[in-house]
């Protein structure tokens, strides 16, 4: 029997166990929680979508409040970057499956809780399968494709979406998807141009942001299982860390909305990384015109070849690690600093990863540049290829 059959195949506790009467006393205690309350939490099944930053403090919280049943969604491996904020990990989970290390912490802080793994990505083949299996999904991702895969998927199947998002020094939070409540497309119909929004590997995060914001999303969960107070369906709270203020939006139901609206339009899942424009890798990946290998920057270098060579990153990024004979101009400089460079010498352009280099080497072209390449992979490739001694963040 697969383990959503024999989770499925469970009957309710009727009762808690003398250990639990221990653990729980601190609810069991409050009026508005109780015996029958904390039988509720025992008995819920919530779906979190993502073990990182927003998983991290959903889990560790869910999981010690006595939910019963956590489904967790996640393909991917610790890595050092990731420890400044998912506390779920720790130094000695690198290289480790998040989803390992998330269910060996949750087991840690709470056995009775029972741990389903769906060691995968979300996609609109398994996403409803998934989800029917759950009373509530708490969305934790990072990514435009999979929110709306989430809501919509959600808006579908009836079930409430806790929603979390962060981004440097604020966060913002809303439950979507419950019945005359409006879900994500009614507040965003349609997603950012595709790299618009910077991820957070890009602009950073904060580390307690996510704890902040994750709780928020714990809350929400737990009064839902309870059905106490007010949810935040029709709201959405938004909070700026740097000067510690909430602030609130009031959000209706759009009528016109394609999956949620009186003449929906959406009835089943669809594409989402072409809905959100996201390009999508090709199987056997191809030698792109305009794009150069760092193991080829670094010949050329050493050859002594004449070409300039351009940091698109900001400041703070150069001073963690740098290629010495880059020269920086952040992106957002760049268009007013076209002047300081050599028209009539070549130009290679690098960052993090390659995104942003490649939008600045579409500038440079634009304004007249020739022999403009992109560096691939950015300064993480440099170190994996050329040199492993520069730090990665």
């Amino acid at each position: 029997m697969s383990t959503l059959a024999a989770l499925n195949a469970t009957s309710p506790a009727t009762a808690l166990t003398k250990e639990e009467l221990e653990r729980y006393s601190r609810h069991l205690i409050l009026p508005e929680v109780g015996v029958e309350g904390q039988l509720k939490l025992k008995n819920a099944r919530v779906l979190l979508v993502g073990a990182g930053g927003l998983g991290a403090p959903l889990a560790l919280y869910l999981s010690a409040a006595g939910v019963g049943t956590l489904g967790l969604v996640d393909f991917d491996v610790v890595e050092r970057s990731n420890l400044q904020r998912q506390v779920i990990h720790g130094t000695g989970d690198i290289g480790r499956k998040k989803i390992e290390s998330a269910a060996a912490s949750i087991a840690a802080i709470n056995p009775n809780v029972r741990v389903v793994r769906h060691e995968l990505a979300l996609s609109s083949e398994n996403a409803l399968d998934i989800i029917k299996n759950y009373e509530i999904v708490a969305d934790g991702t990072d990514n435009f494709p999979t929110r709306y895969l989430v809501n919509d998927a959600c808006v579908l199947l009836g079930k409430p979406n806790v929603y979390g998002s962060i981004f440097r020094f604020e966060g913002q939070a809303s439950v979507f998807a419950a019945v005359d409540a409006p879900c994500y497309r009614c507040l965003y119909p349609e997603p950012p141009p595709p790299g618009l929004v910077p991820s957070c590997a890009e602009g950073g995060v904060l580390g307690i942001l996510p704890g902040i914001i994750g709780l928020i999303q714990a809350t929400e969960v737990v009064k839902l299982i309870l059905g106490l107070g007010e949810s935040l369906q029709g709201r959405l709270l938004l909070y700026d860390a740097l000067a510690m203020r909430f602030r609130e939006l009031k959000l209706r139901k759009d009528p016109d909305c394609p999956i949620c609206g009186t003449h929906r339009t959406i009835t089943k899942l669809i594409d989402y990384n072409q809905f959100c424009g996201v390009p999508q890798a090709s199987a056997t990946p191809a030698t792109v015109a305009g794009e150069i290998d760092p193991v080829a920057v670094k010949a050329r270098l050493d050859s002594g070849e004449d070409f300039q060579l351009i940091d698109v990153r900001e400041p703070q990024e150069y001073q963690i690690c740098n290629i010495p004979q880059a020269r920086l101009i952040p992106l957002g400089e760049l268009p007013k600093r076209l002047h300081e460079l050599d028209r009539s010498r070549p130009v290679v352009v690098h960052c993090k990863t390659g995104g942003r280099s490649a939008k600045a080497a579409d500038l440079l072209r634009q304004n007249g540049f020739t022999g403009v390449l992109n560096m691939t992979g950015g300064i993480l490739a440099w170190s994996d290829k050329v040199d492993p001694a520069v730090p990665k963040y």
